[in-house]
């Protein structure tokens, strides 16, 4: 059987590979033909997933944040998982797991999600009398920008499920594919049944979705950008240029391969990010943008589990929190594969820690900087932010606010690069792990890498061709049902696999001591 086992986990699936991706050659063909039943189609999934996964996935994602840190903090922690020493530096790993997973997202959002709840307060906040886009509702504002981003999101997409996959993958030679999240139930020879197959389409489905939209969005925002800066008219052939120089970058950076083009993007991406962060806080509203972090993340911390679990307005929970939580989900498999790859040798406690604090934090104070800045202008000059905002949306409003600090020209700049170059590392990353997934290999081949990055380059702008970016980014939500349920055992799973490493650890390291103390008796009678 084990035989049977290991020619199932070696070579192309094509069934995976056909299925997932003539998903999205279907969604553009019946789009071309018919996009506005497309679109009425997935405006009915989004309502019909956020009405009845909403709750489930706002108590799944506090779930699986808890049980992660009580894991992280209890003995079970100091289980080390797929090797005996780290084979990434400290900051290169964090780097990519930081810019890899969150950051291609989050710096669109920075400058416009706090500004949004900044002048129109969420219901949680507006219903205890506090009034919006004043000084007052700036740390509300903040607040939930920092659940959207924070702990939650960052806890689902990398602990309990790479937990488990590192144990599936590196303990039972299982394939480093979302199927393998289902060995504690189906066991080794279900994880290559039809329902292993669908474990991989769907997660695959989820995450190109949920990377496409962005893809599609970054060609709106540098058009828009060379248009307010150059002069170069905002149409779709400029878009389309765009994305075609986007994508060649990051085909190039996801075929060089894991170490020559990923984790050098990582890192250039990551230090880059760090300067421009305190550089903006030096010469911008210093003390404003960390008085307010401060206080949001007091209010954050205060009404965390009632912001985590808030009920009373279905409407705007599907549009924000619903939402983020999809995203966050559907693209949970796939990262928790492209951080099981590079954390081989690393800890329970690392990786939690990294994931689900370190992480987070550093992105939260990033959107603190950020948006913190464009309430501040806001605040000095009603209108000089939120007008952009509203009429041109998210690109309008990061330009507007890097337009208003001092070296304007140069932030405005280096945040256009930070977006190709974080999105670029999604995006590599991303084409990695699906090319680990179809072909069941930890080092895929570069004509599938190649592949899966212009695929969804390509569907990108198709999308913007026909205006369907907006209703594949709503797809996300529904894509994320599936993949949710695929989630769930983790829950219980992952703390069982760490008792059970942890009692194996122990006894092989009693052992060992026995060994090395009976050797040395030896060695001294003799």
């Amino acid at each position: 059987m084990n035989n049977q086992l290991d020619d199932q986990q070696k070579g192309l699936d094509w069934w995976v590979f056909g299925i997932s991706g003539g998903f999205f050659v279907l969604f553009v063909i019946a789009s071309f033909l018919n996009l506005d039943f497309v679109s009425r189609a997935v405006d009915a999934s989004f309502n019909w997933s956020a009405k009845w996964f909403g709750a489930y996935w706002q108590v799944f994602v506090l779930l699986t944040f808890i049980i992660a840190i009580v894991l992280a903090l209890s003995k079970y922690g100091s289980v080390r998982l797929g090797g005996d020493k780290p084979e990434i530096k400290t900051f290169k790993w964090i780097a990519m797991i930081m810019t890899a997973l969150l950051a291609g997202g989050g710096v669109f959002w920075s400058a416009a999600e706090p500004m949004y709840h900044f002048l129109e307060l969420p219901p949680l906040f507006s219903q205890m009398g506090i009034e919006s886009a004043t000084e007052a509702a700036v740390g509300p504002a903040f607040s939930y920008a920092f659940l959207h981003w924070g702990f939650l999101a960052w806890a689902v997409l990398g602990t309990l499920a790479t937990i488990v996959l590192m144990d599936g993958v590196y303990d039972k030679d299982l394939p480093l594919q979302p199927r393998s999240l289902l060995h504690p139930v189906v066991g080794k020879e279900g994880v290559f049944s039809p329902l292993g197959s669908f474990a991989d389409i769907t997660s695959i489905i989820a995450v190109a979705a949920g990377t496409i939209g962005p893809i599609g969005f970054l060609g709106l925002q540098l058009s828009y950008a060379l248009e307010t800066l150059f002069g170069i008219p905002d149409v779709f052939a400029t878009q389309l240029i765009v994305v075609i120089v986007f994508v060649i970058f990051y085909t190039i950076t996801a075929v060089a391969g894991l170490e020559e083009g990923i984790q050098r993007l990582a890192d250039f991406s990551a230090k880059f990010a760090l300067f421009c962060g305190f550089l903006l806080i030096v010469v911008g509203p210093g003390r404003f943008i960390i008085n307010n972090f401060l206080d949001g993340y007091g209010v954050y911390i205060d009404n965390f589990f009632q912001l985590s679990l808030y009920r009373g307005d279905s409407g705007w929970l599907a549009w924000w929190t619903a939402f983020f939580w999809a995203w966050f989900i559907g693209y949970a498999p796939m990262m928790a594969i492209f951080v099981s790859r590079i954390s081989k040798g690393r800890t329970i406690k690392e990786i939690i820690l990294a994931v689900a604090i370190i992480s987070p934090i550093v992105t939260n104070f990033w959107f603190g900087i950020v948006g913190g800045t464009g309430i501040f202008y806001e605040l000095k000059n009603p209108g000089s932010i939120s007008e952009p905002l509203y009429s041109s949306g998210m690109a309008a409003a990061l330009l507007d606010i890097m337009g208003q600090v001092p070296l304007s020209m140069f932030f405005l700049l280096a945040f256009l690069l930070l977006i190709v170059c974080f999105l670029a590392t999604t995006g590599n990353s991303m084409a990695y792990t699906m090319s680990m997934v179809v072909t069941g290999e930890q080092e895929p081949p570069a004509w599938m890498r190649a592949f899966w990055a212009i695929a969804m380059g390509a569907v990108a702008a198709i999308l913007m061709r026909i205006g369907g970016v907006e209703a594949l980014q709503n797809l996300i939500v529904a894509t994320a049902v599936p993949v949710s349920i695929l989630l769930l055992p983790t829950l219980w799973a992952a703390p069982k696999i760490a008792a059970e490493a942890y009692a194996k650890q122990n006894n092989e390291k009693v052992e060992s001591e026995e060994e090395t103390e009976l050797a040395e008796e030896v060695s001294s009678e003799v």
